[in-house]
């Protein structure tokens, strides 16, 4: 499977993913809300244009009928003053799920941020998804998730043993965009 960076031509296309993929949980967070973009989208229009915008780690997965499966974003985020990545979103058009395409853009994600020399990847997810590709509880490597509620669903892949310790931060956008 090709993954690659997102070129300009591709921001709408990413978006009708983004909002396929989540429009069905935005659905459960606000039954019967009059439709309105799934924070998700709303987090990567603000991501955009946000000093913590990566574009060299905004990769997709073109789909065979030349759109796009899928989508992976990953942003400046820091655990102190160290620069380090936060992962998301992650998402996948639910015509291409469960085809390995999600497994795919994770993989080219963490190995392009370790190529670039980041010391550690962080993310909000399912530990039982994300344990494949080397996350761990951030917990156990001394970084503090943004809201501690989150317990083990915030994790970390780590690329170097002096990894840095202390409290995760995400780029801006995401303590703005409410996702409830």
């Amino acid at each position: 499977m090709l993954i690659r960076r997102e070129n300009p031509g591709d921001v709408e296309a990413v978006r009708e993913v983004v909002t396929a993929a989540f429009a069905p949980h935005q659905e459960a967070r606000h039954p019967g809300r009059p439709q309105v973009p799934p924070v998700e989208v709303v987090l990567l229009d603000e991501l955009r244009t946000d000093p913590g915008w990566l574009p060299e780690l905004s990769l997709v997965a073109p789909a065979p009928d030349g759109g796009i499966a899928g989508h992976v974003l990953c942003t400046r985020a820091h655990v102190g003053t160290v620069p380090v990545v936060g992962l998301g979103p992650l998402s996948v058009h639910p015509a291409h799920q469960r085809r390995g395409v999600g497994s795919a853009l994770v993989h080219a994600a963490l190995g392009a941020a370790e190529a670039l020399g980041e010391p550690l990847v962080g993310l909000l997810g399912d530990p039982a998804y994300y344990r494949r590709f080397g996350f761990e509880p951030a917990s156990a490597h001394g970084v503090a998730a943004p809201d501690p509620s989150w317990g083990e669903f915030f994790q970390v892949r780590v690329f170097e043993r002096s990894a840095p310790r202390g409290p995760f931060t995400y780029a801006e956008p995401f303590s703005r965009v409410d996702g409830g």
